[in-house]
This record gives structure tokens, sequence and C-alpha cells, in this order.
């Protein structure tokens, strides 16, 4: 079997993340050696692979629905906004300059187009199954031509190609039909159908304006996807959670002890790697709530800094908004705060930055003694240590380069009393160290918090992953999605007009 499938989507966040990690769980537990694959992503969440390269999340954890190690392969090419309208350019897992959206959709992109043809090949040479994601939607008009992450790739590798959609926004048929309808010919013939996601109530009240669609359009749908709560895998394109609501949308259980620990996180502008709270998340009792003003760090037993694209730039928006006196101020009355990577840079004496912001020498918050200097080559490693007497394993994403000139170690980073910082992300899924380190905020808190003895966050990754394969095993037609990958799209598939514009 040489399989491949490209999962699309209306828009962005349709689902297809989800959908691809779903389908590629589903085919590893019916015994099918699959690999995850999206040629182009944007996103601030990435991970490093063992060979040392940067792809994205999401990715990585498609590798892990896969039961497989990730490769640079399977993320050619990972855009990393850095503002507005430029992004540092990651190709196979190596960052190789900064362009501005009119540069690399100018040219550059579609230079990239062999590379990731490489990439698929090599992958569909080596696995039984390939799954691609697609990135926005595939009916972009203005951006088909150097398009290399939709149609690009699938009319290239003759991928058929799924259309997910959100029917939880509405407007879901309009949507199928338009994606349809603005392709080209040569494109339309590999749109073999839809999947509607995120559905909520009784399927056969869908169930004729589903068969209108495929009267309309020749193609049938895949599967119908019932809405479930805390489904997301890591995040990609943003954050979708509310500034001042939960992290996660799934049932938290009852704390151990008799109080709950909150945990208040920093958005900062390009927050990068924010995935590493989830480990808090998912802990019984502990609240995790994104915030952006000083008053509500108030009744925060931990605040914590996260990752950020833009250090520099998070550090004068943290002054701007008085968010960096309240973090002066906690660490003045002993509370703990936590910085990680970006953060751990921000709360350090002094930045030196002619790399990232170009701003030169900056004046950093002082709550730890750590000078940075930010150098051209980016640190993309993935270390194993202990700390608080645990066994820890993260991994560092990182253009600062940190001298630390006192305090007592912490990782690679430091502490000052209740106040800690350290490179690695990740570090917080280590499921010892994570429990000893809520216990030392508790303490320094004054919380009788006691963290759960058996929470396990890889065995809850897990049962997310299983938990999205049941999904597309239970409710998607998996004998047609079977010949789909198998056989590639089906033969005579009508023409929607107009079809994409000259």
């Amino acid at each position: 079997m040489n399989g491949g499938l490209l999962v699309a989507g209306t828009t962005s966040d349709a689902g297809k993340s989800v959908v691809t990690a779903g389908i590629c769980r589903w085919l590893v537990r019916q015994g099918v050696k699959v690999a995850p694959f999206k040629a182009q992503n944007m996103s601030l969440n990435s991970f490093v692979t063992r060979e040392g390269a940067e792809i994205g999340r999401a990715q990585a954890m498609q590798a892990q629905a896969c039961r497989i190690e990730p490769t640079a392969q399977m993320n050619p090419v990972l855009l990393k906004p850095g503002g507005e309208q430029s992004s540092q350019v990651v190709l196979l897992g190596r960052p190789v300059g900064e362009m501005s959206a009119r540069g690399y959709h100018g040219g550059r992109q579609q230079r990239l187009l062999g590379t990731v043809l490489d990439c698929l090949a090599e992958l569909r040479g080596t696995y039984d199954a390939v799954i691609c994601e697609g990135a926005g939607s595939p009916a972009e008009i203005n951006l088909r031509r150097t398009d290399i992450v939709n149609m690009g790739i699938a009319r290239n590798a003759r991928l058929p190609v799924l259309v997910v959609g959100d029917i939880d926004r509405g407007g879901v048929f309009a949507s199928f039909f338009g994606t349809v309808a603005l392709l080209s010919p040569e494109d339309q013939e590999l749109i073999a159908g839809f999947l509607v996601n995120k559905f909520r109530g009784d399927v056969s009240l869908l169930e004729p304006g589903l068969d209108m669609l495929r009267d309309l359009t020749g193609r049938r749908t895949y599967g119908v996807l019932p809405f479930r709560h805390g489904l997301g895998i890591d995040e990609e394109d943003g954050l979708h959670v509310s500034l001042r609501g939960t992290v996660r949308e799934s049932t938290v259980a009852p704390p151990v002890g008799e109080d709950v620990l909150r945990v208040a996180v920093c958005a900062i502008p390009l927050m990068s790697n924010f995935t590493d709270v989830d480990a808090l998340a998912a802990e019984p009792g502990v609240v995790v709530r994104f915030v952006d003003r000083p008053e509500e760090l108030a009744d925060a037993d931990l605040v914590v800094v996260p990752g950020t694209r833009g250090t520099v730039r998070a550090l004068a928006w943290l002054r701007e908004r008085g968010l960096a006196d309240a973090l002066r101020a906690r660490a003045a009355e002993g509370r703990p705060t936590l910085g990680i990577c970006g953060g751990f840079q921000i709360l350090g004496e002094h930045i030196e930055d002619e790399v990232e912001s170009r701003a030169g020498e900056v004046t950093g918050l002082g709550l730890l003694p750590v000078r940075v200097r930010f150098a051209r080559e980016k640190t993309l490693t993935r270390p194993v240590g202990e700390a608080l007497g645990e066994p820890v394993e993260g991994y560092e994403i990182h253009h600062g380069v940190a001298t630390v000139g006192g305090g007592e170690p912490f990782l690679d980073g430091c502490r000052v009393g209740p106040t800690w910082g350290t490179h690695w992300h990740g570090s917080l899924e280590s499921d010892g160290f994570r429990r000893a380190f809520l216990r030392e905020v508790a303490a320094a808190a004054g919380r009788r918090f006691v963290p759960a003895p058996d929470t396990s966050f890889a065995a809850l990754r897990e049962e997310q992953l299983d938990r999205l394969g049941d999904l597309i095993e239970q409710h998607a037609d998996t004998d047609a999605l079977w010949r789909l990958i198998e056989s590639g799209a089906p033969q005579g598939l009508p023409f929607i007009p107009p079809g994409a514009p000259a």
C-alpha cells in the first residue's frame, strides 16, 4: 500500500489538525504504518525532534498519534511570525532567515515546492500511508499560484482531498460548495468529498442537507463528527482560548487537598509554546487562566511568563500594561512566578538583542541574576536533567544565550526565592517534577493544595489521541475512507462552476 490523503478545511481552525490526528490514530490501530505531513505550517508553537530539528507541535502530536518519532520531513517549512508582516522561515528544521509575507508569496514559497515534494515522496516510500494536512482554505484564490500546502501539493502528488467544515460556526453547506466552486477543473478533480466537524444534535436532521450537497456537487460526505469537549491537540495558528477563560474545556477533577491552585499566564505578544501550561491544567485542582491586566494577578498563586518570539516587545508590553510592576511586587512579597524561555529572559537583568528585535541593550525586570545576549544561531536541543529531586526532560528553542550570575540552579536557569526561570519548554510534562514544583508553589502561596499522586500527562495525551481515533472509527465511513486513501479520488467527479478565476 502506498496511500495518501490531504485533509483540507473550509477555514482555519475548521478541525484539520484534529481530524488528521484522528485518522492517523485510527489507521495505526488497524496495523497500518502511517505518518503525518504538513508541507507548510505557520505557528509559534513548535517542537524539537530528536535530531534537533524544529517543527510545528501539531505535527509532533500527529506523529504521536501514529506512534512514531517526529522528523523534519513531516513539516519541512515552518513559518514563525515575528510581527504583522514578517516571519522567520524554518526549512527542514533550521531557520534560514526572516521574510515579509509579500517576499515569501512573491517567489520564495514556490521555490520550496521541490523540497516539500521530496519530503513527501520520502515519507510515502517509507510508510504505507501519509495523511497530509492543509492550511487555511484551499480556495484562497489570491494565493493559489504559489500554493505548496493545499491544492499545490495535492495536484503534484495526486492526493485525494477531504474537506473538513466546522458546522458549529454555521454556514457549512455554503462553505463546502463555495470551496469546490472556486477551484480550477484540475483541482476539483481531486476534491473527493466532505467531513462535517463539531455537530451538535440529531444527525437525521442534517441528512437532507447532505443529500442536497451531494446533488449539487456530485461529492459525498464521509462522516459527521459530533462535538466533544477537550479534544483539541496542541494549538497551531493562535491562542484559541479566552484570555479570561480556562486553558482547556475539559472537565476538571476536584482537588486532592483542601485548596485549589490558581495559575495566571501573562498573555504576552507573540506568545510561543503556551502549551507548556497544559500539563498544569491537567492537574486536579489547578485552575489556569490567561490574563492581560495587573489586577488579574492579585489572586494568582503562580504567575507564568511564557515563551515569546518577541522578548523585547513582550517586555515593553508588560511595562505598558502595568504587569511589570505587578510582577516586581509579587517577588517582593515572596509570591511565586515562573518564567519560561522568553519569559525567563524577561525576568533577568539585562538583554542585548541585535538579532530578534535589533533593539540593542535593554533592561529586564531584574528579578533574576541573568544577562541575555541574542545569538544568530538558534539553540535547538532536547535536554535531560534533574530538578527538585526529580528527573526532568524538555526541549529548547531560543536565540537568547543566558549567563546566570547567582541564585540557585534550576534546570539551565536559576531560582531566587519563589521566582524561577528556565529555557526548558515541556519540563512540566515530567510528572514527578511537576508535582514537586506544585508543592513548592503551594507552600510559598500558603495554599493547602496537594498534587494528585497518579496524574500521568503522557497517559492523558494518549487517551486524548485514542478519543480522536474513536471519533473517526465510530462516526466516519471508514470503509470509504480506506478506499480513498488507498485508491485516490473517485473518477468522473463533476466540475462545479464558476471555477477559479483566470
